[in-house]
């Protein structure tokens, strides 16, 4: 660059280089120059300035509208202030926003705490659509998993999943967040919920203890939530299942082996290798936690059977009278006088109406008393009235988990119980609407009753009744003594 003696030329010169190099205005570069390289401490100073007192007075006066309160300071007050204004004063102030927040934010701390929640899903199992419940436990730091499906949740259910889950794991956290569900919490909600004395006691032996979240606060567990959402999309799509058995053994190997070794989007976390570092910060369980039961009373048939739940269990020895059986998650075991006598693992979903003995035993040589036949007959009369009663049949068996044999049974009381043309409209109605309880079919039919659409049938009687051979010897025994009315109504102290 030449050299000129002129030094506020040279600066001129300067600045036109500069501004072509970075192109960027000469006045901002002008500017910058004068502020020798140090940046400007500036505060934005308000031309309108609004008394806070003022402003407390009508936030409250106005129960915190906006609008209103501007138009009370522009026509009221004389105040020219701009909305935008008026609304940043107001968040400055603090008026108006709960001190709380919708949901708090609590930090991923190791080995601070656990997640579980359930969720329904209808899932095509073996060709039929199924209604399911997924129960998932998820910690939160590591972001292990464990994910099983059952027909049916309660609380002996939720005990089971439990034992099963954390046993896998080995490993439990301090605090276990729930939602505000009956099958753990007795009465309150968030943290004034008091646990079922039951479940705080099952609790205390994995080390941990329940804790329900606020009310409208689910994304306080909101790592279990997002886990269902993977399985809605991850897990479900592209899989069939053949029996629910084949539907828990594909979610166990997806959530304990595929998704613990897969990078958790986001934070790069494998499950797998965090929660080989989580567990010394975790509580590690007994060496042996006894698996939750249910005691059932039975009594033995004169064949030696036991019924439960629909089947029928053989019982070795000679013994009669009433047995214990206890009900475990997986398996049935059976005492006489608190001594185990055999113990039978529990038959698949939807296996029903079967009898059970001893593998490696001889069969028994009979069949148990009360066990019930297939109701072919009922079934072949009951589609034999209407195509629409057929139509039903099939709706019921495709759409219901229920038993085949109890719906045939309910459905042909019914049928015995009202007259033929009321059955058919009444099942028309049902069949239209989906409706699949006995009881409603029962209202469907007495609402068609009571708005006189049905008519009832005359009484048959047989008029040969007096040639039956019943009849006939009847007709010679004695006659009945009625004389012991008479004395009654002669009785004046009678009432």
């Amino acid at each position: 660059m030449k050299y000129y003696p002129n030094i506020y030329f040279n600066l001129k010169y300067l600045v036109k280089i500069i501004c072509k190099t970075t192109k960027v205005s000469r006045n901002t570069v002008r500017d910058i120059i004068k502020q020798e390289g140090r940046m400007p401490d500036s505060v934005r100073e308000d031309k309108i300035t609004v008394d806070e007192k003022l402003l407390c007075r009508l936030h409250e006066k106005c129960e915190g509208r906006i609008q209103r309160i501007h138009e009370k300071l522009t026509e009221e007050e004389g105040l020219k202030i701009g909305y935008s204004t008026l609304s940043r004063l107001i968040r400055q102030l603090g008026l108006g926003q709960s001190k709380k927040s919708r949901c708090d934010r609590v930090p991923d701390e190791i080995g601070a705490e656990m997640q579980h929640d359930t969720s329904s899903y209808r899932l095509s199992i073996g060709g039929k659509k199924m209604l399911l419940i997924g129960s998932l436990i998820y910690f939160r730091y590591c972001k292990m998993r464990y994910l099983k499906f059952y027909r049916a949740f309660n609380r002996f259910k939720m005990k089971c999943f439990f034992h099963e889950a954390l046993s896998f794991f080995g490993y439990s956290a301090p605090v276990c967040i729930i939602d505000n569900t009956n099958l753990a919490r007795l009465r309150g909600t968030g943290k004034n919920a008091i646990i079922v004395p039951e479940m705080e006691k099952y609790a205390r032996q994995f080390g941990f203890k329940f804790v329900c979240h606020e009310k409208g606060h689910a994304n306080r567990k909101a790592g279990n939530e997002r886990s269902f959402y993977t399985v809605e999309t991850n897990f479900f799509p592209g899989r069939s299942f053949e029996s629910l058995e084949d539907l828990n053994k594909q979610a166990l190997e997806w959530a304990t082996v595929r998704v613990a070794n897969r990078k958790v989007s986001g934070t790069s976390i494998i499950p797998a290798i965090a929660f080989e570092d989580e567990k010394p910060h975790l509580v590690k369980l007994p060496p042996f936690v006894s698996p939750p039961y249910l005691p059932h009373k039975r009594g033995i048939d004169q064949y030696g059977y036991v019924p439960f739940d629909g089947n029928y269990y053989w019982v070795p020895g000679t013994s009669r009278g009433e047995v214990l059986v206890l009900q475990y998650s997986g398996c049935l075991k059976i005492y006489i006088s608190r001594k185990l006598v055999i113990e039978y693992p529990l038959p698949p979903h939807g296996v029903k109406n079967q009898a059970f003995s001893p593998q490696g035993l001889p069969k028994p040589a009979y069949k148990p008393k009360d066990r019930k036949g297939a109701p072919a007959q009922e079934e072949q009369k009951l589609r034999a009235v209407s195509s629409e009663v057929e139509a039903y049949l099939e709706f019921l068996f495709s759409a219901q988990g229920r038993d085949k044999h109890l719906i045939i049974r309910e459905l042909f009381s019914l049928y015995q119980k009202i007259t033929l043309p009321l059955f058919i409209k009444t099942i028309k109605r049902a069949l239209q609407y989906r409706v699949t309880e006995t009881r409603s079919l029962e209202r469907i039919a007495m609402l068609y009753m009571t708005e006189g659409e049905a008519e009832i049938g005359p009484v048959h009687i047989d008029e040969e009744f007096q040639n039956r051979e019943a009849y006939q010897e009847g007709r010679l025994s004695d006659q009945a003594d009625l004389s012991i009315y008479d004395k009654l109504l002669e009785d004046d102290s009678y009432e």
